[in-house]
């Protein structure tokens, strides 16, 4: 009989809160109200994404906000505006391109302090409600628009923005698609169905659409898996965010590892860090914490 190895467990420790400065206690946003009814909200970070130099940019979503963190845990904020950022990923080229629920793909011009609209409508309509987004490696920008969709309503779009600007829209039968990542070889894009609690694989095609769409994992719990990364042996991490821990699984799909969080249980984004990415940094968002985890040991 073949037995598999139990998950490997993986302890997290605090990297850094956001200070108490920047917190703002008791002011309600409509946001909230619509996320998070009846919960106190100072601020819900996700999107973490490293500059060139080391620099961890994280976004609040309620209240507009980029902040960026420095090496040793200080925050600074960056800019706020109207809007409601909620993805946010730098290119290789030092870009820094942001899903935002309100407006759609933004570039955030950090020297100027400003939000340059990318993409905000598609044939004339607006999206439904843009919530991350992943850069190939050619540039391309792969998005979701989630909006309000779930088993009720499976209308949640997945969009590749190429870099000649063409759109294209993969799947629009999404339940709630939300953090998404290509594997290495840019082959499959995986996408995570908060709503269905499960991450769907998408394959290409030799067209560049995609077919046989399934899904790779299935999970549980109150709420779903929300962001992903991919390590360079296909490893996919998968932030939970109501169970309070980042769920980590094979090229093949076995359940591999569990990386707990030691703050709140909204396990929201992650990221790949260190030297030699050997550090995953995730977005707790309940308690606007920042947590690292040392996967060096990884089996």
């Amino acid at each position: 009989m073949y037995l598999e190895a139990p998950p490997q467990l993986i302890g997290t420790t605090m990297f850094s809160p956001m200070p108490e400065k920047f917190r703002r206690r008791g002011v309600r946003t409509d946001w909230a109200d619509a996320n998070r009814p009846g919960q106190p909200t100072d601020c819900f970070i996700e999107g973490p994404a490293f500059d060139a130099e080391g620099r961890l940019y994280v976004v609040d979503i309620p209240f507009g906000r980029i902040f960026r963190i420095a090496p040793d845990g200080e925050w600074s904020l960056v800019i706020e505006y109207d809007g409601w950022p909620n993805g946010l990923k730098i290119s290789a080229d030092g870009r820094v391109f942001v899903a935002d629920y309100m407006h759609g793909i933004m570039e955030l011009d950090v020297k100027a302090g400003r939000m340059q609209p990318i993409l905000t409508a598609r044939n004339s309509e607006s999206f439904k409600g843009c919530n991350d987004l992943h850069i190939a490696s050619n540039g391309d920008i792969y998005f979701t628009d989630q909006g309000q969709t779930g088993l009720h309503d499976p209308s949640g779009r997945v969009y590749r923005l190429s870099r000649a600007g063409r759109l294209d829209c993969l799947i629009d039968t999404g339940i709630s698609p939300n953090g998404l990542v290509l594997d290495p070889g840019e082959t499959v894009l995986f996408v995570a169905m908060t709503r269905d609690n499960a991450v769907w694989r998408l394959p290409f095609m030799k067209d560049g659409n995609v077919s046989k769409v399934g899904r790779f994992c299935s999970m549980f719990g109150a709420s779903g898996p929300d962001g992903l990364a991919v390590d360079k042996a296909g490893r996919l991490f998968v932030a939970h965010a109501s169970l309070g821990h980042v769920f980590v699984f094979a090229p093949n799909g076995e359940l591999v590892a569990q990386i707990k969080s030691c703050a709140g249980p909204s396990c929201t984004n992650v990221a790949l860090g260190g030297a030699n990415r050997d550090r995953l940094y995730v977005t707790e968002s309940a308690t606007g914490t920042v947590l690292v985890a040392d996967i060096s040991e990884l089996r």
